[in-house]
């Protein structure tokens, strides 16, 4: 087919259509170029059917819609029929699959970029966000271009070769792709409804990928649901604007039963409602609700998912499995461990046919490839310690496979893994990593980065807050919030991500991929090795067999998880070691006095596994000891003995005995952490104030008795 016209790519659009397929326009050439050989093609399409992602200008020229690549999550659970991405103004990964995820059936993708000979030395406009831009290679282009070059069905346009290509031939009878419910969603439906009107404290999760229906599966069950005689659904979302599917199908279902209707909200005659709430406001006000619905849950940090399953009586959480907001295997695998724990009865449900474009579709299968969604973490038989190989290695001349297996393994270990992290992984110039091997299987992987060796005078304007150079999370955190400007001149290896193979997780070869990590530190002159990561008392310790210590605790919680960043180093040098005790010190001095300020709520075995670490900071004189024995007797008063038992926190060898004991929670709660009696007594530690006291007393006289020597 010769240079298409305006009907030329109408009628194409339409075949791809009656197919059910969406394909990729691969524009290469210079950007002014691209950009008007793109608005010319658009005159062909309804200006509200197009999304043109880049400059608002370049949008506007053209007549139609156009964001920011950086918004991209507002439009999540839309639908659009061409996409404009102009590569030109940057492409964010995640940003890039996910608004590949809104075309429906017979949409194109309209990529804007140079040739792919040239995209290894292309310089991203994205790359200063993430510090990639003193990178003279970029080795996750490169492979992308060697993935859309060796697709066929990439639609590839240039100056001088601008052709559609054919098209497969089907039947005349054969029926045209039609977006309708299939016989999974349907099923869904029917499970959903079945869920809200039954038992409480039995939460249903729902996975799939995207065009699955998940979201219309969800709407249209709470419109039954309203109809059942239900008084008040919620659903909620990372962005009111991820929801334009519910709303539809639930409006749809619901017909001419409503009496009011909002892109938020639809309302019955009788005021019985559906009504989204973000997620903040709904914890915030906890109205009342028989159910609460949550779309893309994997947007969602994984304590408020906990609030909210803890909150209402029947929630059904649903969510993206190849995500790019955050996967939901990720999210599945950490939540899981939540749903055992506080509702045991959780039922699951996956969706697995398309409903927006027909299996097989060229674009969905495309773009699991470039950024790989579908990698999986490799089964096999459990191996012998010693036949685990731990080596140097390098993803970015890895081969597809061993990349994948790699990258399966960061999915499934941790909640927060996108394309984005791909990207990073192989772009990044001081990233180094290890795998662990065993009969040609990758079962461990660690991704390092070196981080630091600013000069003074730079390290001096980090630590001020002056200055926030890209690419050195850990040693601008320690040089700015710790106040030490020397981490930021000392350079250091922080380990970004570890992640072993669920069957041989109890084997050490998280441990020796860490080990391997600190002994090239040492050969190569760094001063410490590092790390940052969501608190929590099993990752602490895990960190701790590997001979890191506690040196900050982030003030912030992460928006990600929820959790307060806990920091961790080993010296490699001298110098590292050093930094490592005089941080160390710093924040044990600080620790008792920051405690019950900044983290309240901490949880009872992330503080004590965070005070045990601490290095010891006084001992016991005469008069105390005295004191801690009238306590321990009753006859000296809590209140006045609460700065000693503060205190006796920080003697040698009792916060590795107290958290041992059944009463720590209630000593964290009254002691570390200073909770009123009201509020000790609603959480369930003790029956009241009285009783409290009393356990606090037996738990000194264990400890005077039976603990370690004061």
């Amino acid at each position: 087919m010769s240079l298409p016209s305006g009907n030329n790519w109408t009628l194409f659009v339409q075949r791809l259509a009656h197919l059910g397929h969406r394909r990729l326009v691969l524009v290469e050439g210079e950007p002014e170029w691209g950009r008007a050989w793109v608005a010319a093609r658009l005159a062909a399409f309804e200006a509200a059917e197009v999304l043109w992602v880049g400059d608002a200008d370049d949008a506007s020229r053209a007549g139609v819609r156009g964001i920011a690549s950086k918004e991209y999550k507002r439009w999540l659970g839309q639908e659009t029929g061409v996409l404009v991405w102009d590569g030109w103004q940057g492409n964010p990964p995640d940003g890039l699959a996910a608004l590949a995820g809104t075309l429906k059936a017979g949409g194109l993708l309209f990529w804007l970029m140079p040739p792919l000979e040239d995209w290894s030395g292309f310089v991203d406009a994205d790359y200063s966000r993430t510090g990639l831009e003193r990178a003279s290679e970029h080795p996750f282009a490169a492979r992308l271009a060697r993935v859309l070059a060796a697709d066929a069905e990439v639609i590839r346009i240039r100056p001088g070769a601008e052709a559609l290509p054919a098209l497969p031939v089907t039947g005349a009878e054969a029926a045209p792709f039609e977006p309708i419910t299939t016989d999974e969603q349907s099923q869904l439906v029917t499970r959903l409804v079945r869920f809200g009107l039954g038992r409480r404290r039995r939460p249903l999760v729902v996975t799939a990928d995207r065009g699955r229906g998940k979201s219309a599966a969800l709407g249209m069950a709470a419109a039954e649901l309203l109809m059942a005689g239900r008084e008040q659904i919620l659903v909620t979302a990372p962005s009111a604007e991820n929801l334009q599917s519910f709303f539809r199908h639930a409006a749809e279902r619901l017909g001419d039963r409503l009496a009011s209707q909002s892109g938020t909200a639809l309302v019955l005659a009788d005021g019985r409602s559906i009504r989204f709430l973000p997620v903040q406001d709904l914890l915030l006000h906890k109205p009342e609700a028989e159910v609460v619905m949550v779309d893309e849950a994997a947007g969602i940090p994984a304590h408020w998912l906990r609030d909210i399953l803890l909150g209402w009586p029947r929630v059904a959480f649903a969510s993206t499995v190849h995500g790019y907001e955050g996967t939901g295997r990720g999210f599945s695998i950490r939540f899981r461990q939540v749903l055992d724990r506080e509702t045991p009865h959780w039922q699951s449900v996956s969706l697995r046919q398309p409903v927006r474009w027909a299996g097989g579709d060229p674009l969905e299968r495309l773009v699991s490839d470039l950024f790989l969604l579908s990698a999986e973490s490799p089964d096999g038989a459990k191996p012998s310690p010693e036949d685990v190989v731990i080596e140097p290695w390098h993803p970015a001349s890895a081969s597809e496979k061993e990349l994948s297996e790699a990258f399966g393994l960061l999915v499934d270990a941790h909640y927060r893994t996108t394309p984005a992290d791909l990207r990073q992984w192989l772009d990044d110039p001081g990233a180094q990593s290890w795998r662990a091997m065993c009969d040609g299987v990758t079962v461990g992987v660690l991704w390092a980065s070196v981080e630091g060796g600013m000069n003074p005078e730079l390290a001096d304007h980090v630590a001020k807050g002056l200055r926030r150079p890209r690419g050195h999370m850990l040693a601008q955190s320690l040089a700015s919030h710790a106040g030490f400007p020397e981490a930021a001149v000392q350079k250091l290896l922080r380990v970004v991500r570890v992640a072993v193979s669920e069957p041989v997780r109890d084997m050490g070869i998280g441990q020796r991929l860490v080990a391997a990590a600190l002994a090239t530190c040492e050969r190569q002159g760094l001063d410490a090795l590092g790390t940052s990561f969501g608190g929590d008392s099993g990752l602490l310790a895990f960190w701790r067999a590997c001979g890191l210590c506690v040196v900050r605790l982030g003030l912030r919680q992460e928006a990600s998880t929820g959790e307060y960043p806990v920091q961790m180093l080993c010296g490699a040098s001298v110098r590292g070691a050093d930094l490592v005790q005089r941080l160390r010190h710093r924040f044990a001095r600080y620790w008792p006095v920051l405690l019950p300020r900044q983290w309240p709520g901490l949880a009872p075995d992330l503080t004590g596994a965070v005070g045990a670490d601490l290095p010891a900071r006084g001992v016991l004189d005469t008069d105390d000891k005295r004191d801690l024995a009238g306590f321990s007797e009753g006859y000296r008063g809590f209140e006045l003995t609460l700065p000693l038992l503060r205190e006796l926190e920080g003697c040698s060898g009792v916060m590795a005995w107290l958290p041992e004991q059944s009463d720590y929670p209630l000593w964290c709660r009254a002691v570390s952490q200073g909770w009123p009696w009201q509020r000790i007594q609603a959480a369930g530690l003790c029956s009241g104030q009285r009783d409290g006291e009393l356990r606090l007393r037996r738990l000194v006289c264990q400890l005077v008795q039976n603990g370690p020597e004061l």
